[in-house]
């Protein structure tokens, strides 16, 4: 079992870009082609229905948008697309979205939603990610810190829907990152869907996040009341190694892409620490590897 966390370096200003790659940039943007309206994921397993005030990227868009123009290293495994708000300007600094994935993991249960003691939760997750940050320094990069909880955890026991945020400091810069999650649990697996944003824009995830979870779901036949105990496969994991980052260590999103805000003057770098006994011992789970 491997813990992610995500870190944020900055790199030349908007103005050391020269205007052959501002050009080239601009040109990338313009080859994005947005979807309204009802979109079908994977085959048919989920269904998005944008409201108004929201557009799609399918894969092709969005594997275009997060390394062509964003510039973070290609992903092993394609993600299902992004959501942007109306308006999305990709070039800018204050642009957001959310990216969407899902993972075949099984049906995780949700039997310890109730009993989960998040502040112990996050305390321990500080602790580990003192530990990786020691490591990088020893390495040479940045110190990262969990901040805490931008918005604790909550579970939706009649949608099966599952989101919080954290607050991570990356080295001195000045501006924290916000790492905003919501997870969708399913018959077979789940979705997931990360917002790529800075901390200052947490009120307007947080405003965009009852449509966001309106606007996702499983198809019927898929969806977590159509488990079958006697035919499908029963997750490794529960509800709380969503939240450590127990899916992160196989989601193909998280090996290569992102979770931070990014812009055309910026870029992720992610960085997967295996904190194995860690983990052993806070969920009492079998460490598994990337």
């Amino acid at each position: 079992m491997l813990v992610l966390f995500v870190t944020l370096e900055w790199l030349a200003s908007a103005a050391a870009l020269d205007d052959a790659r501002k050009v080239e940039l601009k040109g990338l943007t313009d080859r994005l082609k947005y979807q309204t309206g009802k979109i079908s994921l994977r085959d048919g397993i989920a269904t998005i229905n944008l409201p108004q005030g929201f557009r799609y990227l399918d894969p092709a868009s969005s594997e275009l948008l997060l390394t062509g123009i964003w510039g973070n290293p290609p992903s092993n495994s394609k993600v299902l697309g992004v959501i942007v708000p109306s308006g999305f300007e990709p070039l800018a600094d204050n642009s957001w979205c959310v990216v969407l994935d899902y993972q075949e993991d099984g049906y995780v249960k949700d039997h310890d939603a109730e009993t989960m003691n998040y502040d112990k939760l996050l305390k321990q997750m500080q602790d580990a990610a003192r530990q990786a940050s020691a490591a990088r320094m020893r390495d040479g990069y940045p110190p990262i810190e969990l901040v805490g909880w931008a918005t604790p955890p909550r579970y939706d026991k009649a949608t099966h829907k599952f989101y919080w945020a954290k607050e991570l400091k990356f080295g001195g810069g000045q501006e924290n990152t916000l790492n905003y999650n919501v997870r969708i649990l399913g018959r077979r697996g789940i979705l997931v869907l990360n917002a790529v944003a800075q901390m200052p824009q947490l009120p307007e995830i947080e405003k965009a996040t009852p449509a966001i979870l309106g606007m996702v779901d499983f198809n019927e036949g898929h969806r977590y009341a159509d488990y079958n105990p006697s035919t499908d496969k029963l997750a490794t994991y529960g509800l709380a190694a969503l939240v450590v980052g127990g899916i992160a260590a196989k989601t193909g999103l998280l090996k290569g892409l992102l979770l931070a805000i990014v812009a055309f003057k910026k870029v992720i770098i992610v960085a997967i620490f295996g904190v194995v006994a860690f983990l052993k011992k806070l969920l009492g789970m079998k460490g598994q590897s990337a």
